[in-house]
């Protein structure tokens, strides 16, 4: 999904996603993030007597035109990032209002993505490990976007890999790794985030303990 200038992204809640921007050559790159927690969207649904009568079942990232209104709002927005130690609750909850009831009025399809407040349901576990595993989250998110509870989610997951997460993960990534820098002639600077890898440091030691030698021993050898 790309987003181009002057449009807005809405991504609904339990999902995993990387972002990537690329700033013009000839403009300063300029973007806005606004997290809309679901006690906040809860309160504005109780304020304003609004419900969602049905599970969400549409896209789960929707890239949008924006308009005035929203633009205008954007450009509101640059006081409270530059004095954010200076912004009360009360301010915050103001802004957060008036973003719900600008997507509302501008794009009513939004109404059941944002007030859909029901949990994850239990899905297909190895075909979601397989998709996600490159992303850096503590297992007790993988845990609840498969529709478990941490025991639940280890205890399934054991079933079905025949060895506990983390040594599973770390095994998938550095498998990974290995195939990129091997066939793909990638260095580990440019992927190790992208793996899941906290820092180079924590790769090298990784990858040296699992294969015994350095990516930098591959890349001569071949």
């Amino acid at each position: 999904m790309i987003a181009t200038e002057g449009q807005i992204v809405v991504a609904r809640k339990n999902q995993l996603a990387k972002a990537f921007k690329y700033p013009a050559k000839d403009d300063i790159y300029k973007s806005v993030s606004v997290v809309l927690k679901a006690n906040r969207l809860k309160q504005y649904a109780m304020d304003h007597y609004l419900s969602s009568d049905r599970k969400y079942a549409g896209e789960s990232n929707s890239v949008l035109e924006s308009n005035l209104f929203i633009k205008s709002y954007f450009e509101s927005l640059t006081p409270y990032a530059e004095a954010a130690d200076r912004v009360s609750p009360q301010m915050e909850q103001i802004k957060i209002y008036e973003l719900i009831t600008l997507l509302l009025e501008s794009y009513p399809q939004l109404k059941e993505l944002l007030f859909d407040f029901s949990e994850p349901h239990k899905i297909d576990l190895e075909q979601f490990m397989v998709k996600n595993y490159r992303y850096n989250v503590p297992l007790e998110n993988f845990a609840k976007l498969t529709g478990r509870s941490l025991a639940s989610f280890k205890r399934d997951f054991e079933k079905i890999f025949q060895t506990s997460p983390r040594k599973w993960l770390q095994e998938k990534r550095l498998s990974e790794a290995y195939y990129l820098i091997e066939s793909k002639r990638q260095k580990p600077a440019d992927f190790y985030l992208d793996l899941g890898f906290e820092n180079l440091s924590h790769f090298y030691a990784s990858f040296k303990e699992k294969f015994g030698i350095t990516p930098a021993t591959i890349n001569s050898v071949a």
